[in-house]
């Protein structure tokens, strides 16, 4: 972290920041008391490559609770909250980050979690994992396995599986219910409107919104801009989600013929090139391009510098680029095209990410309880371990369910009852 972060002041926004995360993560807060009395992390190096927040504080703090020697990083420059490392660092705690790290910054740090020879790992879009496949193959003999935690990292896992190239197996904690039908959904549909608000102070109503991606995280946007007044518009490649978009109200068009149309485009792909010098060449001046998927390649930003007369920084989070030989056209793009969740807002709720840390911290835990039977592929979590993690979550929203009778049971386990 910069050596001027960690003061007093630093240190004490970072503990109440922790504390208010804490009262809304209920469900990780159970499964730390469960874990300081069994111990099942006693002597297990983990490490870690998430967004340092206060969410993922929590996280550190329950593992570290379990007995594990935590050394962690962040995965992305411009997601970590300085006040949480400080907060965290005081504690004893070893972390690397700060926010707005250089590329070569983000590295260094990388490998600091690499040189701690972890024996889980714990990553958010597959940087450490590829780390230690591509630079420090010799560490790997010491990882047990490891969990990923979004979209992006699974697929970049899956690809290493089918090249055989991954060496250890990996928990795709993204693939469960409690993570990405929540987490995505509801923490990315939220987060990224905060981001953009934080960013610019647009207004949506009245907007027309242009979503790139109908997965669950486009989902999430696309209802929260909608919620917002905006006037939705949605570009994929898949039928199936294209279909489904349709079906919930919205135009779905190529990205081409969007691109004269919309005021604000968000990215939320996980995919290179979903906007271009070409699509910015048809749009407004004075749109705005925003990306929240995990990487910053979505938007062709060297595309967009090459075809900028000027750059201005408008707001902390805003720049505004005067696009040459247009008059005096231009576009806003937030975040410098990274994730803006993080990147100009707090990034999901600590309600969301309670549910998604049960999943890590579950996933450690099953790793480890699993290791002599899990070869080098990339995994799902059991449903049950994922209905556990609802059942935290909805015990610590004080919501009680009904529960199957004798008779039901019979009923559902049968085929003789007819009409």
């Amino acid at each position: 972290m910069k050596k001027n972060a960690a003061n007093a002041a630093l240190i004490s926004q970072g503990k109440h920041n922790l504390d208010l995360a804490e009262k809304n993560m209920g469900a990780l807060m159970a499964l730390r008391a469960r874990f300081k009395k069994s111990q099942p992390f006693k002597n297990i190096r983990i490490g870690m490559a998430l967004h340092l927040t206060k969410e993922t504080g929590v996280l550190i703090r329950t593992l570290t609770d379990g007995g594990a020697k935590v050394v962690a990083t962040s995965c992305n420059p411009l997601s970590t909250q300085d006040d949480v490392v400080a907060a965290l660092s005081s504690e004893g705690m070893e972390l690397y980050g700060f926010k707005g790290e250089s590329t070569k910054d983000y590295y260094h740090f990388l490998r600091k979690v690499v040189l701690s020879k972890p024996h889980i790992t714990v990553d958010d879009g597959c940087d450490l994992v590829n780390e230690l496949h591509t630079r420090y193959p010799e560490y790997i003999e010491n990882i047990v396995g490891g969990c990923e935690e979004t979209t992006t990292g699974v697929l970049r896992l899956k690809a290493m599986q089918k090249a055989h190239a991954l060496k250890y197996p990996i928990i795709a904690v993204n693939d469960n219910k409690t993570k990405h039908l929540m987490d995505n959904y509801y923490g990315t549909g939220q987060s990224t409107i905060d981001g953009i608000l934080r960013a610019s102070n647009i207004l949506f109503s009245g907007k027309t919104v242009v979503v790139a991606g109908y997965g669950s995280c486009g989902k999430g946007v696309a209802l929260r801009a909608k919620g917002l007044g905006g006037n939705v518009i949605v570009t994929e490649i898949d039928p199936f989600c294209s279909l489904q978009a349709v079906m919930d109200g919205f135009r779905v068009m190529p990205m081409n013929q969007a691109a004269a149309l919309g005021d604000i485009f968000v990215t939320v792909t996980g995919n290179c090139d979903i906007i271009t010098p070409t699509h910015i060449r048809k749009m407004k001046s004075g749109a705005m391009i925003v990306n929240s998927g995990h990487f910053d390649i979505e938007i062709d930003m060297k595309g967009l510098k090459a075809m900028s007369s000027r750059i201005t920084r408008i707001r902390p989070f805003l720049d505004e680029y005067r696009i040459k030989g247009n008059g005096n056209k231009y576009v806003y793009v937030a975040g410098e095209g990274r994730l803006v969740n993080l990147a100009a807002a707090e990034g999901h709720p600590s309600e969301v990410m309670s549910m998604s840390f049960c999943g890590q911290a579950l996933a450690v835990d099953y790793i480890l309880k699993n290791k002599q039977k899990l070869e080098p592929k990339v995994y799902q979590l059991p449903p049950e371990i994922d209905d556990q993690i609802s059942r935290l979550q909805l015990q610590a929203l004080h919501v009680k369910i009904d529960t199957l009778t004798a008779r039901q049971k019979k009923y559902l386990a049968g085929w003789q009852e007819g009409t």
